[in-house]
């Protein structure tokens, strides 16, 4: 066996053991009585109530509490912090946490050289007028010609800016429109939206807010870069290179800038995790929520990826590879409707 041949079948085998432990953990967490988690940040809440992770938390009597910077209660917590979460699912859907930490988002390992690569793709993208993949055998695969503005530019526009949280500057996202008749989208993680001519077709702007809703959640919740750093350390042991991590302090930028350049698009275009899938959808939905859209639309919107796609085909999974089946979407979102908006009407 060859040292490549054996380097593939050991990230391989990693990585479907990670997917095997985040599915594991997903069935448990479902489980009555269970103790549950949230990890994610402040997005909103009232009256003694915190949304993280799309989830409504409130803190139970005698629970303890590490905050730091301005996270001096549940009720100064400010929006954009880091905070994580654990106790027990009431009866309403609120999680009552015996313990909560918040700490400030500040920059972390990879987060610039990520953005700073997808800012060259996204040039290249507006130089060309075109969204295309390059494949390792140098073929291009075109997508079809890009859009900076237009009545669906507008559009999108429109219903991605009622969902920026109000911690985040709006002129740090840009939208554009694909022309191609395929139902996708996707956020890239320097703040680009691309969404398919044939998706606005087919969907409602209540539809169109879910699907944003969840993208962003992706750019908010970085989770390119911390998809890409576990890949980054993976090789980085599997090419025995792990005394180099002593030196990260010193070389970081050199070697995340090449890195994020030769890997950064492969791990977008490969898709995110389950767990991450799954924190995307509950949290696109609390956006959307928010900006009044009608979030019980969800289940049955991925009820219709799955009557039109099934398994999915190759074009749609250079977008959502690696997400839950759309039907299994349909469920869990079904299941946050009942958790978290018994009372959903729109407030459009």
């Amino acid at each position: 066996m060859t040292r490549q041949t054996w380097m593939k079948r050991f990230v391989t085998a990693v990585t479907s053991a990670v997917l095997s432990i985040a599915v594991l953990g997903d069935a448990r967490a479902a489980g009555a009585g269970q103790d549950e988690k949230v990890d994610g940040y402040a997005e909103g809440g009232k009256r003694g109530t915190l949304i993280v992770d799309g989830q409504r938390v409130r803190l139970a009597h005698g629970a303890r509490f590490k905050g730091q910077g301005g996270a001096l209660s549940l009720e100064s917590i400010p929006l954009g912090y880091e905070v994580k979460a654990k106790g027990s699912r009431l009866p309403d859907g609120v999680l009552l946490a015996r313990e909560i930490e918040a700490k400030p988002n500040g920059d972390s390992l990879f987060e610039s050289d990520i953005r700073e690569a997808f800012d060259i793709m996204e040039d290249r993208y507006r130089r060309m007028g075109r969204m295309f993949e390059e494949q390792e055998n140098g073929h291009v695969v075109v997508y079809g010609p890009l859009w900076e503005e237009g009545r669906q530019v507008e559009r999108v526009r429109s219903v991605l800016d009622g969902l920026i949280p109000s911690y985040l500057q709006h002129d740090e996202f840009r939208a554009y429109v694909v022309e191609n008749p395929e139902w996708n989208a996707i956020a890239a993680p320097n703040g680009s939206f691309y969404v398919f001519s044939g998706l606005l077709d087919n969907v409602d702007d209540d539809e169109l807010a879910l699907i944003l809703g969840h993208e962003l959640a992706h750019v908010t919740h970085e989770h390119s870069r911390k998809q890409f750093k576990k890949d980054f350390f993976i090789q980085l042991g599997v090419a025995g290179l792990l005394g180099a991590a002593e030196e990260i302090d010193n070389k970081g930028q050199r070697i995340a800038a090449q890195a994020a350049l030769v890997l950064g698009a492969s791990a977008w275009q490969n898709g995110y995790g389950r767990n991450q899938e799954n924190q995307a959808d509950r949290v696109g939905m609390w956006y959307a929520y928010q900006a009044g859209y009608e979030v019980a639309k969800g289940p049955a919107l991925w009820e219709r990826f799955a009557g039109k796609y099934g398994s999915g085909s190759r074009l749609l999974n250079f977008f959502f590879a690696d997400h839950a089946a759309s039907r299994d979407r349909a469920q869990l979102l079904r299941r946050e409707l009942a958790r978290n908006y018994t009372s959903a009407a729109s407030t459009r």
